[in-house]
């Protein structure tokens, strides 16, 4: 695993302890050297997001992954669900392909 999909693992496990947390590097799919760390596309599943509405959740993310903000990361996915949600719904939409850059 490389160092920033680990240490946004890590930071989302010590602050919202998950039920379930995949976090998926898909800086390939866009316009940035090989081997980036840029995009990723995060589904967090935990106890702490119960009851809570997507913008809270997603601001409670940010502020969990401040550092990583800071510097390498571009771009976060964010799915995020309380156990009971996950349990009825399991659907993480795929992303859509990057249309930015020489991509185009």
């Amino acid at each position: 695993m490389n160092p920033v999909q680990a240490s946004i693992e890590q930071a989302l496990t010590e602050q919202f302890s998950p039920a379930y947390l995949r976090v998926v590097n898909e800086s390939h799919m866009h316009s940035v050297p090989p081997n980036s760390e840029t995009h990723f596309k995060v589904t967090l599943v935990s106890q702490a997001l119960e009851g809570k509405r997507q913008v809270q959740r997603h601001q409670l993310v940010y502020g969990a992954l401040t550092e990583q903000l800071k510097g390498p990361v571009h771009a976060l996915a964010l799915h995020t669900f309380s156990p009971d949600e996950w349990v009825a719904e399991q659907n993480v939409p795929d992303s859509p392909h990057c249309l930015g850059g020489g991509k185009r």
